[in-house]
């Protein structure tokens, strides 16, 4: 498997040289940037089309890479009024711009370059070579925690262009959590948690792969970054979609349907001790890092009470919290109270639309298209992990997943036909 073109040489050897961006402390900003050149770049091939281009070499936009184009830009418009109602000042609009540029920006920029002529074969390859590299990067990791190593090497010189904040552009090997005796690996991710995410994402891409030896190691890969990570959300999401997916695929199917009415009668039965035992999960779940449960929980109750103020176009930056908040912003560690609490309804529902349109899409493409199907499962990630993450800042870290989603908003499935009897 080898690069056919521009667009795929780019994509390939970003992937596969993941650890030495990352021991450059450059993967923020070599990502970020490897949206705006593939956009780029698709412009211009659109400049330069013609009638007379061959159909095979057309590039045609599908309505829902439009979709979230669109809307992603009217988040920059919620916090150009926000900051501007709160008389914030040129510098914070500048910083929140470029921000924008880095951040939510990529996100349709990675899936409108699903429209160029890549092959969704050759990131597949590219992933699972990734993979074995981490299984690689594992062992490195926790051999520098036994030898007592820096948990942070250094801090990339260029966070005081960007100054989005050090951890972005950290290159370490390992870290803990606060008053807790554990290991924790976050490779070339910004975080754990962010391991966790990109894991999953690149589960559902490894499946596809063709060669069965490359599968068989990517699907070990991805399953030894999750668990590394010990991200509780990054362990639970990747079973429950692999269910979700499977009880799609076969819901039309007699038995299937037979089997899970069947559940359900005897659900309902012994819904009283059933009931107790997903309380019972829900609690040990808080506990297992209790600390960290118990500042999340209060992180999404302050920010829930602060967009009160600011309903509509919210209040356009993220503000530190209390000390009882571990200093975080608030705003922070969920995607739906963050887009509330900085972008107000405005910048909810402009991420909201577009991502129940892009589900319902591919839904419909799954029965008959495996890069939907894959497409399908990471999106179901990622609306999981929206509820303990900000997914809108991590999309250059999960961009190989955006561009085959875009590449799947531009199949074409054939339309059901219904007969009248």
């Amino acid at each position: 498997m080898r690069p056919q073109n521009f667009e795929e040489s780019l994509i390939w050897y970003v992937i596969i040289g993941t650890y030495a961006i990352y021991a450059l402390g450059l993967v923020f900003p070599v990502y970020s940037s490897l949206a705006w050149i593939l956009g780029g770049y698709l412009v211009f091939k659109l400049l330069l089309q013609t009638k007379t281009t061959p159909l095979q070499e057309k590039i045609t936009v599908p309505w829902l890479t439009w979709l979230w184009g669109i809307c992603s830009l009217i988040t920059l418009v919620a916090t150009y009024v926000a900051i501007t109602d709160f008389n914030l000042g040129t510098t914070v609009l500048l910083r929140s711009i470029l921000g924008w540029l880095s951040s939510t920006a990529i996100i349709p920029l990675f899936l409108l370059s699903g429209c160029l002529n890549i092959r969704p074969q050759l990131i597949y390859r590219a992933v699972c070579i990734l993979c074995l590299q981490s299984l690689i990067a594992i062992p490195i990791a926790y051999a520098a925690y036994a030898a007592n190593l820096p948990d942070i090497i250094y801090t990339s010189p260029i966070e005081r262009l960007i100054q989005n904040g050090p951890i972005f552009h950290n290159v370490g090997f390992y870290t803990s959590d606060y008053g807790v005796d554990n290991v924790r690996l976050f490779l070339f991710t910004p975080w754990c948690p962010a391991l966790g995410l990109v894991s999953n994402i690149y589960f559902f891409m490894v499946l596809q792969e063709s060669n069965k030896k490359w599968k068989y190691i990517g699907i070990i890969g991805a399953i030894a970054m999750n668990v590394v990570s010990l991200s509780r959300a990054a362990l639970i999401s990747l079973p429950l979609v692999l269910i979700v997916l499977w009880g799609l695929k076969n819901f039309t199917r007699p038995l299937v349907q037979i089997v899970g009415g069947l559940i359900c009668f005897t659900a309902g039965i012994f819904s009283t001790p059933l009931t107790n035992a997903a309380t019972e999960f829900v609690d040990s779940f808080h506990k297992s890092r209790a600390d960290s449960s118990r500042v999340r929980a209060a992180l999404q109750r302050v920010g829930i009470e602060a967009w009160k103020e600011a309903p509509i176009w919210g209040h356009g930056v993220q503000k530190p919290g209390p000390p009882v908040l571990a200093n975080l912003p608030i705003g922070s560690h969920h995607t739906w109270i963050g887009l509330l609490y900085t972008k107000g309804l405005v910048g909810f529902m402009a991420l909201l639309v577009p991502v129940l349109l892009t589900l319902f899409d591919l839904l419909i493409k799954a029965e008959h298209s495996e890069i939907a199907e894959a497409s399908l499962g990471m999106l179901l990630i990622l609306i999981l992990f929206s509820f303990g993450e900000q997914i809108d800042i991590l999309g250059y870290i999960i961009w190989p997943g955006l561009i085959i989603m875009g590449i799947a908003f531009k199949q074409k499935v054939r339309k059901p036909v219904f007969a009248l009897t």
